[in-house]
């Protein structure tokens, strides 16, 4: 997960770089922070030591903090993994910057400082599928292809952050829904939606700027397996003429008929839903 956040967050920053558990440094963001989907927040980093209270204060004495405005102190045992007592660092840092002469405010503070301490070793979450057209590349002017669109979840998530959004489904009533379903929410967004073929897309060469595609799940899918596996060859090679990136996501990893296709496997991530369903994720360059 923290690989796969670390990913959609190069989409609105530079330079990402994984600390530990649930922390990563930036160079730059931008003003597409927002929309990230795994970043819960971003702030300016003071400086990182080791996970104690000692070292923790040694910095902020000599850091350059500013005293405009009100403080108060947060302190977040990431994940419990390095069971640092949290409301000790909070009093010693507090305390520190009260003798340093800020003013504490603890119910509305125009500042917060965070200290993170962290050890260093069926129907799509609308949480990943915004990470998954983040990851893809949708954004204000981006046009974003969905070719087995289903009822539009990944459509919509790409709506929301700006992107035209195109989808196509082998289902005239998958269709309608997705239609349906982008009016009812996102009504003023740049949006078509067809039925058809996930081989034979209604598009010319490189109509779209991106695509993501959800893959059936075998369990879930009245497709046979054999039957499977030749539609998702073909439909990867049929994005490719129209899209130059791909995201995929699927029940198994489909890397070996994305490299049939003349995809360049960029990166790849697991991640597990419950004991019986893992996502495999792809990012695909042509």
């Amino acid at each position: 997960d923290d690989a796969f956040a670390a990913c959609e967050a190069e989409s609105a920053a530079t330079g990402v770089e994984l600390l530990g558990a649930g922390l990563a440094t930036a160079r730059a963001v931008t003003d597409r922070l927002d929309a990230l989907a795994f970043t819960r927040r971003a702030s300016a980093l003071v400086g990182t030591t080791d996970p104690s209270v000692e070292s923790a204060a040694a910095l902020l004495r000599t850091a350059g903090v500013d005293r405009a405005g009100s403080v108060a102190v947060r302190a977040v045992d990431v994940r419990g993994t390095t069971g640092v007592d949290t409301q000790r660092v909070e009093r010693a840092l507090g305390d520190l910057l009260v003798d340093r002469g800020f003013r504490v405010d603890l119910d509305d503070p125009d500042h917060e400082l965070r200290a993170l301490s962290f050890f260093q070793p069926g129907s799509m979450d609308p949480i990943l599928a915004r990470a998954l057209v983040n990851v893809a590349g949708a954004r204000p002017g981006a046009t974003l292809l969905d070719p087995m669109c289903g009822t539009g979840g990944l459509l919509l998530e790409g709506a929301l952050v700006g992107a035209r959004v195109v989808g196509v489904d082998a289902q005239a009533k998958m269709a309608a829904g997705t239609r349906r379903n982008l009016r009812g929410l996102v009504p003023d967004a740049p949006a078509a939606v067809c039925r058809g073929d996930a081989t034979r897309l209604p598009l010319a060469d490189g109509a779209a700027d991106a695509a993501v595609v959800d893959v059936p799940y075998g369990r879930q899918s009245k497709i046979e397996a054999d039957s499977l596996a030749g539609l998702v060859g073909d439909a990867l090679a049929e994005v490719r003429r129209v899209a130059p990136r791909a995201v995929v996501v699927g029940d198994r990893s489909w890397a070996g008929a994305a490299r049939d296709a003349g995809w360049t496997v960029e990166r790849s991530f697991e991640r597990r839903v419950h004991r019986s369903l893992v996502r495999h994720v792809l990012v695909l360059a042509r």
